[in-house]
């Protein structure tokens, strides 16, 4: 709902991992980003990235994980998954979507 309030960004929110990728395949339309919970039902969000990657078109689409998990450990894993980035819980939800930008800025670096 906090990037919602920014007139810049389109939200496209569903519910699990499998519902994104029904989303994707059915859409002619490519997401400037995709932010995935790690933890979600169907399938998570390590493994909606992984199929993500094999789509044909979102090979480079950065991804942001959400995780309450914040081990530097665990975030050093997500991020040799090919993520662009990890935003760990509880964030600033007024500050969402300038993290996700600062983010996409610095791996655009």
């Amino acid at each position: 709902m906090s990037l919602e309030l920014d007139p810049e960004i389109e939200v496209k929110a569903v519910d699990c991992g499998a519902a994104a990728l029904e989303v994707f395949a059915g859409q002619d339309w490519r997401p400037d980003v995709v932010m995935l919970d790690v933890m979600m039902p169907n399938l998570d969000g390590p493994g909606t990235l992984a199929k993500l990657q094999e789509m044909p078109g979102f090979a480079g689409t950065p991804v942001v994980f959400i995780t309450a998990r914040a081990q530097v450990h665990e975030q050093k894993r997500l991020l040799g998954l090919g993520a662009t980035g990890v935003i760990t819980k509880p964030f600033e939800p007024m500050g969402l979507a300038s993290e996700l930008r600062a983010l996409l800025l610095k791996s655009a670096a």
